[in-house]
C-alpha cells in the first residue's frame, strides 16, 4: 500500500520563530478538518532504564510554551517508565492531512493544584473512573471493574465532589526539539525541526531541515 502526497512546500522562512507557535497554527488548522479524528491524540512513548520502550495513544490537554500535558495515573506502566526515566517522545500523527509531528523532551510532574483543576472539568463518570482502574494492573475480568466504579458511584453519587486520587495526575512534557512533518510526492518530504539550545531553560531554537 502506497499514496502520492500532494501538498506545498514547508520552509524553514515559513515557520513560527519557536516551536509552540509553529504547534499551534498547525493544531488549529487540524483541530478545523474534519478529516481528524481527536487532534490531540497522540502517542506518548516512554522507555525503561534499560532501553526497552512502550508506547500508547494519550489525549493532549494543554500546551503553553512550557510544555506539553497530559493526564495518566502515576503507577501505570507510562507513570512508572517515566518516574525512572523522564525522557519521552510525543507523535502526532495527522495522516489525513500528510503531517505529523514529533516532540522529544524530558517529563515532570505537574503541581497537584493543576491536576485538581483539570480533575474538576472531567465528566463524573471519568473522575470515577480514575479511582476505579489500577492502570496497567492485571485483573481478573470486565465484572471485577464494573463492580470497583459501582461501588464507588455508590460511596460518591452524582453531584458529590469526588476526590482526586493520589495517584493520578497530570505529566508535562518539556521539549527539547520539536519536528514538523509534511508529506509529499516521491517520498521527498519535508523534516523541520527545532532544536532548543542553551539547556533545558533555554528560550533558543535552531532549525534545521533533515533528509526524509
Amino acid at each position: 500500500m502506497r499514496e502520492q502526497y500532494r501538498t506545498t512546500e514547508l520552509s524553514a522562512e515559513d515557520l513560527a520563530p519557536e516551536p509552540i507557535g509553529q504547534f499551534t497554527r498547525w493544531f488549529k488548522e487540524t483541530a478545523a478538518s474534519p478529516a481528524v479524528h481527536e487532534p490531540n491524540a497522540m502517542v506518548v512513548s516512554t522507555a525503561t532504564p534499560d532501553g526497552r520502550p512502550s508506547s500508547r495513544t494519550v489525549l493532549l490537554k494543554h500546551y503553553d510554551r512550557s510544555g506539553f500535558v497530559f493526564f495518566t495515573n502515576y503507577g501505570s506502566r507510562k507513570g512508572t517508565e517515566i518516574a525512572a526515566n523522564p525522557y519521552v517522545s510525543l507523535l502526532f500523527p495527522w495522516h489525513p492531512l500528510a503531517r505529523q509531528v514529533v516532540v522529544t523532551g524530558r517529563a515532570e510532574h505537574i503541581g497537584r493544584d493543576e491536576t485538581a483543576a483539570y480533575f474538576r472539568t472531567r465528566p463524573y463518570g471519568s473522575q470515577l473512573g480514575a479511582w476505579a482502574s489500577r492502570q496497567s494492573s492485571v485483573i481478573g475480568s470486565r465484572e471485577e471493574l464494573l463492580a470497583r466504579y459501582a461501588d464507588l458511584a455508590a460511596r460518591h453519587p452524582e453531584g458529590t465532589r469526588v476526590p482526586v486520587p493520589p495517584e493520578w495526575g497530570g505529566i508535562r512534557v518539556v521539549p527539547d526539539a520539536v519536528e514538523f512533518w509534511q508529506g509529499h510526492e516521491n517520498r521527498l518530504h519535508d523534516r523541520l525541526r527545532y532544536v532548543r539550545e542553551g539547556g533545558p531553560g533555554g528560550e533558543t531554537w535552531r532549525v534545521e531541515r533533515l533528509a526524509p
